[in-house]
């Protein structure tokens, strides 16, 4: 059984990509890309300052992270990502780098994750979380991927994102 080469954990800030990716990407033996580490100064500066990314700001963004996953395909790698791609136009901009990109929605309430946001350090500010959650776009039908809440324990999302990859493997 084959899983998906490349998986993108998605969703609003808060929701444990991170976390998730990481675990995930170990337990996979595959390169973990942090999304966040491929934003520009000046995107980081816009949202420290508590003012949303625009897709102006998002687009070289994504187009680093499609280029980093199409370099890990050509070198025979597999991958795990964290990045929010909240909108359709922006899964397909990362799918430039890799067509059969594998989606997992990171799902919670949006009173847990704003508890989570404020127990954190991270320059996404609580105070954009509701403007994520109006952005977010649910996964389209003719996407590969699935939809995951991470209302459970870190050790229970990775085995249930694990399940869901195995059945995708073998469909």
């Amino acid at each position: 059984m084959e899983l998906p080469r490349h998986v993108v954990l998605m969703g609003v800030s808060g929701n444990g990509k991170t976390t998730t990716g990481t675990w995930l990407a170990s337990e996979l033996g595959r390169v973990f890309i942090e999304g966040d580490d491929f934003h520009p100064p000046d995107n980081i500066a816009k949202m420290s300052s508590g003012v949303p990314l625009d897709d102006d700001d998002r687009r070289p963004w994504l187009a680093a992270l499609a280029a980093e996953v199409a370099r890990l395909e050509a070198a025979g790698q597999q991958s795990v990502m964290a990045c929010s791609a909240l909108r359709r136009r922006y899964r397909d901009w990362l799918r430039e780098g890799y067509p059969q990109l594998f989606f997992v929605l990171l799902d919670a309430r949006y009173e847990t994750l704003l508890e989570r946001m404020q127990r954190r350090e991270h320059f996404m500010p609580p105070s954009l979380l509701q403007s994520q959650f109006d952005t977010l776009e649910p996964l389209e039908d003719d996407e590969a991927g699935v939809v995951v809440s991470v209302e459970a324990p870190p050790d229970q999302v990775v085995s249930t994102v694990m399940a869901m990859l195995e059945a995708a493997g073998t469909a």
